[in-house]
């Protein structure tokens, strides 16, 4: 059978065909489409898949973990950033090793459409010593999913499967198979002491996870997804990784007149470079991302070659790769591209109209021009662009849930008012720990939870502290009088200006809830309801 799927969509269904029994994610983009896929597979819902969404990428990794230690398949879908969440039961998920095999999915984004910085992943598979896998194209996404968890079974290790924005969202026709395996049995005849990173444990561990890496490598060099593809013409060697392979094949249509090194799978297989570097003078390096291949072939490897790629200005040093950018750095012909008009005028992103983090923006806008040395610190999420015009309202954004212990920092060091600005979705994720630091001290901040009852911003998902924000609060120890709700609307407007002018004078630690429901979700809700209504 064939479908047409987004290269995240082929992930899913690979995981699916390939025995999986739960998906472990927090909603993130690039990644966000792979744990929707299996939410809604006939497949998923029939065999009783998990595939509810985690509070953050490190309980995601970590429930991963503990389905595999019973012998089960396990998926951990997350973006780049996530990654650095869930760094600690990553990094040690290699130490403990696995039972039932772990993919731990991660989403790059090269030119940074929706993220906060170009990370690359695969400095975290090379330093977690985890092997790691690159699809190339929207196949190879799908089959690699079923060999990725053999491999991870084989190895008793979990696999890292790395994938770029471009390649999770174009689309291409995939061939499935005819059949889903079936779910691994509960397994408890593992070595469960592996388990215990106890020092004594975990250094035995350690030994032996460092052994496997030679193993590792020569699989790297037998491996189909690494291919290693001569011709007659050696001034020239190509490597290219993962999407860049695409883009290659497409500067030669009729075939690579250089000899071309196709890399899918890690650790990196010297041996296929070291034969290039040797028989090549010189030797370009595409890939997606930041330069991970050409450092390491630039400093331990480089033969007789001279390395070109993105450290050498061939390939740009920041953002994605494309077809043109390849051939331009092929010495190849580029086809005239269309120059937008410039009668059209830019059109920046801009909170939705209804939303309520406008209201919210609009009533501690006019609050803080009572104050004008006030601070906001903002979080990641759509009141991120409380930045923009015409609200101008926060002063940073680093990552999830910073903005708390940020605010707390600045009134430690002597701010007032020191304020932040949070999303439900944001809070649940990691603002909770950030709070609990400020009320153990008593800091002198506001906090505002502005509570969509959705994750907003990566589509509509669950949101985990959906009507439960109130009582969370009071358990970390909030008090009654300080933890205020209120309805953003304009017609409340006097109200939340009010309430938000008491608590920034109140000198300890305050919490507001603005809470309206995201105006997207609402109007999918109401058509939702009307489409049932009309079956009756």
């Amino acid at each position: 059978m064939k479908k047409l799927l987004l290269g995240d969509e082929a992930i899913a269904q690979g995981a699916i065909d390939a025995g999986l029994s739960g998906v472990y994610a927090y909603p993130g983009t690039p990644s966000t489409e792979i744990t929707e896929y299996i939410q809604n597979s006939p497949i998923a819902k029939e065999r009783n898949i998990h595939r509810q969404w985690s509070t953050n990428e490190k309980t995601a990794m970590e429930a991963a973990l503990g389905m595999s230690y019973m012998g089960k398949r396990a998926l951990v879908c997350m973006k780049h950033v996530g990654l650095n969440v869930c760094a600690d039961p990553f990094v040690n998920s290699a130490m403990t090793g696995t039972n039932g095999g772990i993919i731990v999915l991660v989403a790059d984004d090269p030119s940074m459409h929706s993220s906060q910085d170009e990370q690359d992943s695969r400095f975290y598979g090379k330093f977690a010593m985890i092997p790691t896998f690159e699809p190339s194209n929207q196949q190879e996404a799908y089959d690699m999913m079923a060999e990725a968890y053999e491999f991870s079974e084989q190895v008793q290790l979990p696999v890292l499967v790395r994938v770029t924005t471009r390649m999770a969202h174009s689309r291409a026709v995939v061939e499935l198979k005819d059949e889903p395996r079936k779910e691994n049995a509960l397994n408890y005849n593992a070595q469960a002491s592996n388990w215990v990173l106890l020092p004594a444990f975990a250094r035995k561990r350690n030994d032996i996870v460092t052994s496997q890496q030679p193993m590792l490598e020569q699989c790297a060099v037998e491996s189909k997804y690494n291919q290693y593809v001569d011709a007659a013409d050696h001034s020239l060697g190509i490597i290219a990784s993962g999407i860049a392979w695409n883009y290659l094949m497409e500067c030669f249509p009729s075939g690579c007149p250089y000899p071309a090194l196709k890399i899918s799978q890690y650790p990196l297989p010297k041996q296929l470079v070291r034969r290039m570097t040797e028989d090549c003078d010189r030797v370009l390096i595409a890939e997606e991302g930041q330069p991970f291949i050409e450092d390491i072939v630039r400093g331990v490897m480089p033969g007789n070659a001279e390395i070109l790629g993105r450290l050498t200005g061939e390939l740009p040093r920041t953002g994605e790769l494309n077809p043109d950018i390849v051939k331009k750095a092929l010495g190849l012909p580029v086809e005239e591209n269309f120059v937008p008009c410039e009668d059209v005028t830019p059109r920046p992103p801009a909170l939705c109209q209804g939303c309520g983090h406008r209201d919210v923006y609009t009533a501690l806008n006019e609050v803080l021009l009572e104050y004008p040395n006030a601070r906001v610190f903002g979080d990641i999420g759509c009141y991120t662009l409380g930045f923009l015009p015409p609200y101008k309202a926060i002063h940073s954004c680093v990552d999830m849930g910073a903005s708390i212990t940020m605010a707390k920092g600045a009134s430690d060091a002597g701010q007032w008012p020191a304020i932040a600005i949070i999303g439900d979705s944001t809070f649940t994720h990691s603002g909770m720990t950030g709070l609990l630091d400020a009320i153990n001290e008593n800091s002198d901040i506001t906090v505002i939870i502005s509570d969509n009852l959705t994750t907003a911003m990566t589509g509509g998902q669950d949101s985990a502290g959906t009507n439960k924000f109130e009582a969370i609060c009071r358990g970390l120890g909030v008090s009654e009088e300080h933890l205020r709700v209120v309805v953003p609307m304009p017609k409340n407007m006097p109200e939340i200006v009010q309430i938000i002018r008491d608590e920034i004078n109140y000198h300890g630690v305050s919490v507001i809830i603005p809470r309206r429901e995201c105006i997207q979700t609402f109007q999918r809700h109401l058509k939702q309801k009307k489409a049932k209504e009309a079956q009756k």
